[in-house]
């Protein structure tokens, strides 16, 4: 029983070390650092909204026509657009609506994709075939493309466009699993498991899976910006929110008819966009930067 104490004490320190080591060298990249700032205030501002929200009421059904297209001052710090409501309160509330978005999309992705490729990949055979060859015909078009077709067979709601988002993002998932399952069943630890008797579905979601995470994670972290943006863009088209939602690219196509005279109703989020992208990419960066150390040095131990 004391060894097994031990055993435990051990492993944890072992584990602490490890975190360390990571938060050590991602540390060292001031632009993985930046990113990292940038995404948490970004969550902040959405989490706090209702509080940081100098017109909390503007982010809803609200018109004040007397003051619209007001240029940025000591009341409207970003100004106002064409109703007359406050830019920053709907920018703060469309953080919300991005990030939420953004997690439900990949959330979907990942539940669809990594399965299907833990399949075709452990599996293989007829299944797999199929799987893979389904994934590359959805790979093939754009998919912002193949998202704006499902939206426009759908009625145009915040809903419909995260399920067409959804619907173009899993196969991604599916081809990185797909290729990380081949390259770990052949591993000693897979031959172990499968010496002692494991089954199939054990070894590819309890052995395999877990050691194929940190590409799926660094993904994930680069994924959101892009799906934030692909969100963004299907709003401005009118296949995503609808006015009067506080999201970021149906703010901009409201603010584009007043341009370049009322510069400010689009500009602002355009750079809340801009930022948030740059955020996730520097930070993805970083994780892999992390990750790709760590996968490397587990390479080279077995």
């Amino acid at each position: 029983m004391a060894e097994i104490v031990a055993t435990a004490g051990e492993l944890r320190v072992t584990r602490t070390r490890e975190w360390r080591k990571m938060w050590f060298r991602f540390r060292q990249s001031n632009l993985s650092l930046l990113g990292f700032g940038i995404i948490a205030a970004v969550i902040l501002a959405a989490v706090f909204a209702p509080q940081l929200a100098p017109y909390p009421h503007h982010a809803g059904i609200f018109v004040d026509f007397d003051h619209a297209l007001k240029a940025p001052s000591a009341y409207n710090w970003l100004g106002t657009d064409d109703a007359g409501r406050d830019i920053l309160s709907r920018m703060l509330f469309g953080a919300r609506i991005s990030l939420i978005l953004g997690l439900m999309v990949l959330i979907i992705a990942v539940a669809v994709g990594v399965p299907l490729g833990v399949v075709a990949g452990y599996w293989g055979g007829r299944a797999g075939d199929l799987i893979m060859r389904v994934t590359d015909v959805f790979l093939a078009v754009p998919p912002i493309a193949l998202a704006l077709a499902v939206t426009a067979a759908l009625r145009p709601t915040l809903t419909n466009a995260m399920v067409a988002i959804a619907f173009a993002w899993w196969p991604w998932y599916t081809r990185l699993v797909y290729g990380q399952v081949l390259s770990l069943k052949e591993q000693q630890f897979v031959e172990a498991s499968r010496g002692l008797g494991a089954s199939r579905w054990r070894i590819a979601f309890r052995e395999i899976l877990p050691n194929a995470w940190s590409p799926i994670i660094v993904k994930v972290t680069l994924d959101m910006g892009f799906v934030i943006l692909t969100s963004s863009g299907l709003s401005f088209l009118g296949l995503g929110a609808q006015p009067p939602t506080p999201e970021w690219g149906t703010m901009i196509a409201e603010g584009r008819d007043y341009l370049p005279g009322a510069w400010w109703a689009a500009t602002f989020p355009g750079l809340a966009i801009f930022l948030t992208v740059l955020g996730f990419n520097l930070l993805g960066d970083g994780l892999r930067d992390v990750f790709d150390v760590e996968i490397e040095q587990w390479r080279a131990g077995n």
